[in-house]
């Protein structure tokens, strides 16, 4: 991987934790962070096994909203164990 890479990760991770904190709740960039990139993998675990494959336009787009729902599960899991 090189910096351009993990920079584009990072930048997936804010945004998609960001949007999971408007729809559940939540605050902090760090927060966004964690909760994005774990996310990230959740979300695409959770599409990989129900075989779904989005289509938005644009493969960064198509990560973003994958790596929020995977998120939003992460943050209403974390609640449910709280």
């Amino acid at each position: 991987m090189d910096a351009k890479s993990i920079l584009i990760w990072i930048a997936i991770g804010i945004i998609a934790g960001w949007l999971a904190s408007v729809i559940v709740g939540g605050g902090g960039l760090i927060r966004y962070l964690i909760t994005g990139l774990i996310g990230a993998f959740v979300g695409g675990f959770i599409f990989k096994v129900a075989g779904i494959n989005i289509n938005l336009g644009n493969s960064y787009v198509n990560e973003i909203v994958v790596a929020a729902i995977g998120a939003i599960v992460v943050v209403l899991i974390a609640r449910l164990l709280a």
